[in-house]
């Protein structure tokens, strides 16, 4: 099954700073309908203007997952983490039992960030963070594993059985993918255009695919992200 979700009809909030679409109920945008995906609970699409950002507020029990595709973004916790990261690095933040910390673009060019979180697959876990710079070589034309749970090799290692894949495609390039049985994914088109077997998926938009195998062709230069856990 393979369910294309236009990105026009996500939920959108706008301000003075920041540019957000929601692909799940967040902030100002509930839909009962629109929770979840599995143990995925949030993937925001942020644009964040220079000198701007989220100062320090509270998480807890959350996975946290930001990968950034233009700017840079300047973490800082109350774990002492301070960090700035760009184009192609992923950061983690384990909430657990509970974590303080901001976000901010201390640039002046725009931030364009995904924020992804994931339930946990438990509560009490401690506070932890990480990164890690993925060279472009290594997702180019072919899946880099950038997030795994603790059992897998992938270098950001979450508390769930969530995997994270990303890829940038040349045109006319093609790259398979299989959701195996019992499993689902949520695909991300974060820039470009390309096809999931015989449907057209643009920038920005998403699809939640279950128990598949997928040829995805690029009609156009292509980042994609793809996020795949345990069916629900």
């Amino acid at each position: 099954m393979i369910k294309k979700i236009d990105h026009s009809k996500m939920g959108r909030s706008e301000s003075r700073w920041l540019k957000s679409l929601f692909h799940f109920s967040f902030a100002n945008y509930q839909n009962p309908e629109n929770i979840n995906f599995g143990v995925l609970r949030v993937v925001n699409d942020d644009l964040v203007e220079g000198d701007t950002g989220f100062d320090m507020h509270p998480h807890k029990d959350m996975e946290i997952i930001s990968y950034v595709v233009d700017g840079e973004l300047t973490h800082a916790d109350n774990m002492g983490n301070e960090n700035t990261i760009s184009r192609g690095h992923v950061q983690y933040m384990s909430a657990g039992t509970g974590i303080y910390h901001s976000e901010h673009n201390q640039g002046k060019d725009v931030l364009r960030l995904l924020q992804i979180w994931i339930f946990p697959d438990g509560k009490g876990y401690s506070p932890n963070y990480g990164d890690f710079k993925i060279k472009e070589e290594d997702r180019k034309n072919k899946w880099f594993h950038m997030v795994s749970n603790k059992d897998k090799d992938a270098p950001i290692k979450i508390n769930q059985d969530a995997n994270f894949y990303i890829t940038e495609l040349d045109k006319g390039k093609e790259i398979e993918l299989l959701v195996d049985e019992g499993r689902q994914a949520y695909i991300v088109q974060i820039e470009g255009k390309s096809t999931l077997n015989d449907i057209e998926i643009n920038q920005r938009d998403a699809a939640e695919v279950v128990e598949e195998k997928l040829y995805i062709k690029a009609l156009e230069k292509s980042h994609i992200l793809v996020i795949e856990m345990k069916k629900s």
